[in-house]
């Protein structure tokens, strides 16, 4: 009676594994015979494969890390990359020296005292004072100092006025005197005025050729257009012969190259030029393409509004132009430059 009911149950699943890959699920023997069938293939290990892959890159980190490439060390200094400078200007040329001046000058001191100038060598005076609060500002502009940005060609500095008379080869001068100075410059004064050159004049040098020879004779050379005073920081180039196309040679390619000559070998040098009156001469509004600075001399109780209006007008080839107040008086409790370095006693 069980037996009848007993019902046929399907196979297990480790049956059916048994029965597909010949094992007897009870003795855990194979029920066909394997002595016949083929060896069974080697399993290719990752391991090994991965071993040496990993072997080899940690040499080569290692090498990199470890051993010094003779190349890099055998290359000279020159050829590793420059660490940024605060001008662009200072990687200017080194491929050609410095012109060296054909000529030399003494500054006469006597002059400059009675004209109530900047005397080098004599103590601090007001009028040293105000010219270093103008040559800071000029530095800092091509400089880069702080959050400024670099002004191009920043230490070509043009000094100009709107007429005659207004004191710019007075500030040119002294601002010249006041850069010659500084530790890391030094400057060349060019007599731009062509048609009224004063600046030969004022400090008591020899005239001789200078700006408009050495633009008008490609062949000159241009030491010989060149003083170089007793004070060491400081070179005069004069205005030269007077020539009748005098702004167009001003205006030309040839002015620029010559600039560019006066440079050379001298990342620190900069360029003072007196200008003529920007409303008397038709040069001032040329040579202001040539700059990055122009500073427009402003005389106290003197110059018109309307003047200095139309004369920035013309200098619109200069992209930064700043005035420089000229004759002022200052009351008694004003503003005295000067007197404090003459002072005795503790500070």
């Amino acid at each position: 009676m069980n037996d009848q009911r007993k019902v046929k149950r399907p196979p297990s699943l480790l049956e059916r594994a048994a029965d597909m890959f010949g094992l007897d699920p009870a003795a855990n023997a194979p029920t066909i015979d394997v002595s016949n069938l083929p060896p069974e293939p080697e399993k290719k290990s990752r391991k090994p494969k991965a071993e040496p892959e990993a072997e080899a890159r940690q040499s080569q980190i290692d090498d990199a890390i470890v051993t010094p490439a003779p190349k890099v060390e055998a290359a000279p200094a020159v050829e590793a990359a420059p660490a940024p400078r605060p001008s662009p200007r200072k990687d200017v040329a080194k491929a050609a020296p410095a012109i060296a001046p054909a000529r030399q000058g003494t500054v006469d001191r006597d002059r400059l005292a009675l004209r109530g100038m900047i005397v080098p060598g004599m103590p601090v005076t007001g009028i040293s004072e105000e010219y270093r609060i103008v040559k800071r500002e000029l530095i800092r502009n091509f400089g880069g100092v702080g959050n400024r940005p670099i002004l191009p060609r920043g230490h070509r500095v043009l000094i100009a006025s709107a007429n005659p008379g207004e004191g710019k080869t007075f500030s040119a001068v002294n601002l010249a005197l006041s850069l010659a100075v500084e530790a890391d410059h030094d400057v060349l004064l060019i007599d731009a005025d062509i048609a009224k050159p004063s600046v030969l004049e004022t400090l008591g040098l020899d005239d001789g050729p200078g700006l408009m020879d050495a633009l008008a004779d490609p062949h000159l050379p241009i030491g010989d257009c060149l003083i170089q005073t007793d004070i060491a920081g400081l070179k005069v180039m004069p205005a030269g012969t007077q020539h009748m196309h005098d702004t167009e040679l001003l205006a030309s390619a040839r002015t620029e190259a010559l600039l560019a000559q006066l440079e050379q070998g001298a990342p620190g040098r900069i360029l003072i030029l007196d200008s003529p009156p920007v409303l008397a001469a038709s040069p001032a509004a040329v040579l202001a393409g040539h700059v990055g600075q122009t500073i427009m001399v402003v005389r106290a109780d003197t110059t018109l509004e309307s003047a200095l209006r139309d004369a920035i007008g013309l200098m619109g080839a200069c992209p930064h132009i700043q005035l420089l107040l000229n004759g002022v008086k200052y009351s008694p409790g004003g503003r005295r430059f000067g007197t404090y370095y003459g002072q005795g006693g503790a500070s």
